[in-house]
């Protein structure tokens, strides 16, 4: 489906709103010229009091071509995020992808939410002033997007055994590193996703996005081991996660706000589901935006015939966009394709990626006619070099010369 421009009303009330509240109208964050840099400020917030969150979301335009940074949560809660301001305000990025609730199963402030409450979600929070940050973020062009991990979450699985995967010996089942997950199949675990989601919009997040929509991708003798509760007679995987995002989509659609999912970069090239769920034409046909996890690292030796995809970054993008291109288009009216790009480089592979790496990625979107992405680095830690320079408006001189 696609993404509708807001009426012109509503955005000017919501300009209103939030730059007369936000950390850049209160003056604490400084002008342009001033001389010290970002990420020594000071800041003194009042806490953050959900009570006040809007009754109902006020969402402004979404850019029609969105260039986004995924942001953790310690860098938006930190004076990191003043330096990745900064950032977007001198390049083409504008908008931050921000873990809401990551894969610890933390929540980013106070939640509301009353399952958050009784697991102690709140209890290890990365900021009490979201909305004032917020807000700083709209002040200065940056469209918030709000990250959600759903079924890795290991807070949950401790907390809710109930709603967990259980070892079939007894207790928790837990993947390789030794983390509990919940239970795909179980409704609850997603209606839990969407009243969190539901949270941030009313928040003042302007799209919510989820991340983890799936099955624990573990080796096959360990996934043996594994029991799901919450399965029905005769449900698949696939059955599950189609039925379990459609229901996300359901209950957030009256709010207006995109709804959006990652998923493997591999979905676009599998015939099956990939042992977890996932089917690309599943989730172009419910989501608004499908966001694969294209990372030439990921791919396995041998991938479009290449010996060492890792250093491939064009080709292999290009390669698997190009599927999901292909796949999408028979559907006509199906979900937009903005991929996530590797701005980091995994362990000691070769080569390390560098601006070079990371042009080469979007230069193979773009020349697929897409010109939405984001970068994924999980210490939010970017390269100036790989971004292109923020346009700047054109002259007196140069605007009368071109006027109707």
């Amino acid at each position: 489906m696609r993404l509708v421009r807001r009426q012109a009303s509503a955005l000017l009330l919501w300009a209103a709103l939030f730059t007369s509240r936000g950390l850049f109208a209160q003056g604490i964050l400084p002008p342009r010229d001033t001389v010290a840099a970002a990420d020594q400020l000071k800041v003194a917030l009042r806490p953050l009091d959900l009570r006040y969150a809007q009754p109902q979301p006020i969402l402004g335009p979404v850019p029609a071509s969105i260039k986004a940074l995924y942001v953790n949560a310690w860098a938006f809660g930190s004076s990191k995020l003043w330096q990745l301001v900064r950032l977007a305000d001198e390049t083409e990025i504008n908008a931050f992808v921000v873990d809401v609730k990551d894969d610890t199963g933390c929540m980013l402030y106070p939640s509301a939410v009353p399952t958050a409450q009784e697991i102690g979600a709140n209890a290890c929070v990365r900021t009490k002033d979201a909305r004032a940050r917020l807000d700083t973020l709209v002040a200065h062009g940056i469209y918030p997007i709000a990250r959600f991990v759903v079924a890795k979450d290991p807070l949950l699985a401790e907390h809710k055994p109930g709603w967990s995967v259980q070892h079939r010996d007894g207790g928790l089942w837990r993947d390789r590193i030794g983390m509990a997950w919940v239970d795909a199949y179980n409704d609850s675990v997603w209606i839990y996703a969407a009243q969190l989601a539901r949270e941030a919009v009313k928040l003042g997040f302007q799209e919510v996005q989820f991340d983890y929509v799936r099955f624990p991708d573990e080796p096959r003798e360990r996934l043996e081991t594994a029991v799901f509760p919450a399965r029905r007679p005769g449900q698949s995987q696939r059955d599950a996660v189609r039925a379990h995002i459609t229901l996300l989509r359901d209950r957030l659609r009256p709010l207006g706000a995109p709804v959006t999912f990652d998923i493997f970069g591999l979905t676009a090239s599998a015939t099956g589901d990939l042992g977890i769920g996932q089917v690309w034409e599943d989730f172009i046909a419910v989501a608004d935006v499908v966001l694969p996890m294209v990372y030439p690292s990921h791919y396995y030796r041998g991938a479009y015939g290449f010996a060492r995809p890792n250093a491939e970054p064009y080709r292999v993008v290009r390669n698997a966009l190009r599927e999901a291109l292909d796949r999408s288009r028979p559907r006509g009216s199906s979900a937009e394709i903005r991929p996530y790009l590797q701005a980091f480089t995994l362990g000691r592979r070769l080569p390390r990626y560098t601006p070079f790496e990371i042009r080469e990625q979007i230069r193979a979107a773009e020349e697929l006619g897409i010109t939405s992405w984001v970068l994924w680095n999980p210490r939010s830690v970017y390269q100036r070099d790989s971004l292109r320079p923020k346009r700047r408006p054109s002259g007196p001189a140069q605007l009368s010369s071109g006027g109707e």
